[in-house]
């Protein structure tokens, strides 16, 4: 058996730099292939939608047109006693604006009903994706940077598809129609009130390519203030023991502060866009309105179509406000936009087989475990785990000890696929771990840890997160046999009490206890005791230990501790040192030599005398 260097991922995370600081990088056109498949399950309300906003801005658009036509048609007409036209024209505008009410009624129920649907599957996928991504990646990036992505950007997607969506194609529309129009009533007025397109659309582009830069930062700093925020609450404890409550106001007021710079600088670019842009419509209604005066006294133009030209201009820039508004939604919509797609576009380091390979049939409760020929490295590309190779026999319990960082807990981590190997093997009866289905490794291998996080929620649910459709009954069994049962059934409401958030409720070791009949409540083939017993006191740890002699029998264990007590039940000992393996044997065997593990069982003992 080679050796090999395997620090411990928690004392290791200077292999992981700039953790809480990295952007997750975004691949070209994620955006648009993300809206895209969000959009493609409703085309057809899509269509649909499209159909009656169509009809609605010629309905809404006609209403000048008619204008034009009374004044140079039907008054005259009426001056002869004529009220054909006149009520024609009226009759005509009532029909449009009733038309126009009703198809942007129904359009705006089509387009709430495909927000919503697109916005519950967005969120659907944040969170998924997010438990689907492994170790490397939630190591990298902080909850609150996740968070941001599911809560504050999809709420900024909410606002333009809610608010800004109708305006967008409201005002495309009516400036096609527009344009349309004046051509056909006047084709020179029409030339030169077109022309105004041009610095208009100057004004767009550079007010798009100045916002957009704003932002970006916007959203980058909108999830600092999440991150600040979400640590600091999930920290109180030590915040509060260690009363940096001053120190974490200022590091937040500088945060919060550069969040409202953002957003004074995309307001500072809105105000510049909407001046420039008032300036030059009210630039051109005057000039239409001179060069249309003096074609009305020359006789080549109606007063009709000089009203009808007026009032066409009022609608295609008096929008302008809107739009630059909705250019603001959709900017900060688009940097909201473009961070959730790269957050999931990111594949799982960990990827589920595309044809899983089953276990092979057997009789024991342990399964044998062997790394072959594995190396690892983290994402950096060092490679901190040499070759080594080790077999772990069916039902045997492994203690693995050794000093912090001596790599005890990457060899759990990789035995429980939370990373797989650089190169080389990892394999459970023979079958590589990378050729499993996730749900039937994780039936096969459970790992305690010594977070022992709990749900909100009763004792009962959470020791049954390790097999969902166990009875109350084989619950309480489990609880008996790690010794839970009696501290259970103590709480106010036995085994239906709220342990609430993190399992504040009760005690550190009392939630390990609850893990730990959460991890045999689901009966792995492997278990996997990761610092396990670090929260429980001695008289605590010891009713673990007779409790762990009946549960591990014939079950396939790693024991990673500190604790040399906790090895008295172990088969077999290794002793890591720098991330190699320099021991390796029965206790009994280690504690007669002369080695590391004699030392350390020898330091073990005089303290506790």
């Amino acid at each position: 058996m080679t050796t090999a260097t395997a620090p411990d991922s928690p004392a290791d995370l200077e292999e992981l730099p700039g953790a809480a600081d990295e952007e997750i990088p975004v691949p070209p056109g994620a955006s648009a292939a993300l809206l895209r498949s969000l959009l493609a399950p409703h085309r057809r309300r899509v269509l649909a939608g499209i159909v009656m906003i169509l009809l609605q801005q010629a309905a809404l658009q006609s209403g000048p047109l008619l204008v034009s036509l009374a004044i140079d048609r039907a008054i005259p007409a009426l001056r002869h006693h004529d009220s054909g036209p006149l009520i024609a024209v009226t009759a005509g505008y009532l029909g449009c604006a009733a038309l126009s009410t009703l198809l942007q009624r129904a359009f705006i129920r089509v387009s709430g009903r495909i927000n919503q649907d697109v916005l519950l599957e967005l969120r659907s996928r944040i969170f998924r994706h997010a438990q689907r991504l492994g170790l490397d990646f939630h190591e990298r990036y902080t909850s609150g940077r996740i968070i941001s992505r599911g809560t504050s950007d999809v709420d900024t997607l909410r606002e333009l598809l809610n608010e800004g969506l109708q305006e967008l194609l409201a005002v495309f529309l009516s400036v096609c129609y527009i344009a349309v129009i004046l051509l056909v009533m006047d084709w020179r007025l029409g030339l030169l009130a077109l022309s105004s397109v041009l610095p208009m659309a100057l004004l767009v582009r550079m007010f798009r390519t100045r916002s957009s830069r704003v932002y970006r930062v916007s959203r980058t700093a909108v999830a600092s203030v999440i991150v600040r925020f979400t640590e600091t609450m999930n920290g109180i404890r030590p915040v509060q023991a260690f009363r940096r409550e001053k120190d974490n106001q200022a590091a937040f007021s500088d945060i919060n502060q550069q969040y409202a710079t953002t957003n004074a600088n995309g307001l500072l670019e809105m105000a510049r866009y909407v001046a420039f842009s008032r300036a030059t419509a009210n630039l051109w209604v005057t000039v239409v309105v001179l060069v249309g005066a003096y074609l009305v006294t020359d006789g080549s133009l109606e007063l009709g179509v000089l009203t009808g030209f007026v009032l066409y201009l009022r609608r295609l820039y008096d929008p302008i406000d809107q739009l630059a508004m909705f250019l603001n939604s959709y900017q900060s919509a688009a940097a909201a936009l473009e961070k959730i797609s790269g957050l999931l576009a990111q594949e799982p380091s960990v990827a589920e087989p595309v044809t899983p390979v089953p276990l092979p049939a057997t009789t024991s409760t342990g399964r044998t475990v062997a790394f072959t020929d594995v190396r690892f490295a983290y994402r950096t590309g060092r490679e901190i785990l040499p070759a080594f190779c080790l077999t772990l026999p069916a039902g045997q319990t492994t203690a693995v000890v050794g000093a912090t960082g001596a790599g005890k807990s990457t060899l759990a981590k990789l035995l429980a696929r939370f990373y797989d190997p650089t190169s080389g093997r990892i394999t459970l009866d023979g079958v590589d771990l990378r050729e499993l289905a996730a749900a039937e490794l994780r039936r096969g291998v459970v790992m305690v840890t010594q977070e022992s996080f709990l749900f909100s929620g009763t004792v009962a649910e959470n020791i049954a997160v390790g097999r969902p459709e166990a009875s109350r009954e084989e619950i309480e069994q489990a609880a008996k046999a790690i010794g839970a049962h009696d501290f259970i059934t103590a709480l106010p409401e036995g085994y239906d009490t709220d342990v609430r958030k993190r399992g504040g409720r009760i005690s550190a070791g009392q939630r390990q206890l609850v893990a730990f009949a959460r991890a045999l409540l689901a009966d792995p083939a492997v278990l996997i005791l990761d610092e396990a017993t670090s929260s429980l006191d001695v008289p605590g740890e010891q009713a673990v230990q007779r409790a762990m002699r009946t549960v591990l029998a014939g079950r396939t264990a790693v024991i990673i501790a500190h604790r040399l007590s906790t090895v008295e039940i172990a088969d077999r000992v290794l002793v890591m040192e720098s991330g190699r393996i320099i021991e390796d044997g029965t206790p009994a065997e280690l504690i007669a030599g002369r080695g590391r593990f004699a030392d350390l069982h020898t330091a073990w003992r005089e303290s506790l005398v």
